[in-house]
């Protein structure tokens, strides 16, 4: 479900990327939470605690939408 206040190209880009980023974690035998670390995200509440991999996928996706993106000149 795409949040309604991020662009839909974006969302599906930042989305993409979350994927092959949270994969190259797992591969690696990581937890979703170091998925959430590499990027600097911080847990919410306890319940992020038990994190699926569904839930650090959309947590990044969103940390991504939500850095304003570069005009080009």
């Amino acid at each position: 479900m795409i949040p309604e206040y991020i662009n839909p190209l974006q969302w599906h880009e930042a989305l993409g990327v979350a994927r092959q980023s949270c994969a190259r974690v797992f591969r690696d035998g990581g937890a979703p939470s170091d998925a959430l670390e590499a990027f600097g995200i911080q847990k919410r509440n306890k319940a992020d605690d038990e994190l699926s991999w569904d839930r650090a996928v959309t947590m990044v996706a969103q940390a991504i939408c939500a850095t304003p993106m570069h005009r080009a000149a």
